[in-house]
């Protein structure tokens, strides 16, 4: 069996996504949940990492350069022996030093198709707002690599999500977030996978099947 990636997950706020990651973790497959990083004390992400009985430690970003919240970030990730990282409601710009240690084996997820409704401070339901304000017909998630910009990395996978004509923020918030939970821990395992294989990941692929029973009755057909 190949060992297990060790994944650093950095999370501001509630962290639902990290939910997700952790409940799909599987001793069968490519990563595995070693350290939960955040800049905010009160964060719900680190709560639901020490339910689960992960290391968890705050990062503050506040008032501090970049260059010595990258150094600080990097020797805890080289204390844990981190080899991936997923942002998961991480509302900081990764400082320089860390996105370049870890080109394309860091990961965010966008709850919105990239590249309409990202960049800085499109984030929660400023993006769901801006959704519906515009009227398009399709929103959905998207996982990208991270780079030294606001939701400008390589986008690794996309799922689309219908938007209805009686939909509130709530209702399109909710619709996403289960698409969300299922895209992400997918695509982390994927390339975890590569990483433990010492090569590059082949392009992520959702199949047909995996479209089926996204959303709850009490949507709109």
């Amino acid at each position: 069996m190949t060992p297990r990636v060790p994944v650093a997950v950095f999370a501001s706020g509630g962290g639902t996504n990290l939910q997700a990651l952790l409940d799909r973790e599987s001793p069968n497959g490519a990563y595995r949940i070693a350290l939960v990083v955040s800049d905010r004390e009160g964060a719900g992400a680190l709560r639901r990492a020490e339910a689960a009985g992960r290391d968890a430690l705050v990062v503050r970003a506040v008032d501090r350069r970049q260059q010595e919240v990258g150094d600080e970030t990097l020797r805890h990730l080289g204390r844990w022996n981190v080899h991936v990282i997923a942002l998961a409601g991480y509302l900081r710009l990764v400082p320089s030093p860390v996105v370049a240690a870890y080109r394309g084996r860091m990961l965010n997820i966008h709850p919105a198709l990239l590249p309409s409704f990202g960049g800085k401070g499109m984030y929660g339901e400023r993006v769901h707002r801006a959704v519906l304000a515009s009227g398009v017909k399709v929103t959905g998630a998207t996982v990208h690599h991270v780079d030294e910009g606001y939701d400008t990395g390589t986008i690794v996978a996309q799922w689309p999500v219908p938007v209805f004509p009686a939909d509130d923020v709530a209702r399109v918030a909710a619709r996403v977030l289960r698409v969300e939970h299922r895209l992400y821990p997918a695509v982390l395992d994927h390339l975890c996978r590569a990483v433990a294989e010492g090569g590059d990941p082949e392009p992520f692929v959702l199949s047909p099947g995996d479209f089926r029973s996204t959303y709850t009755a009490e949507d709109p057909r």
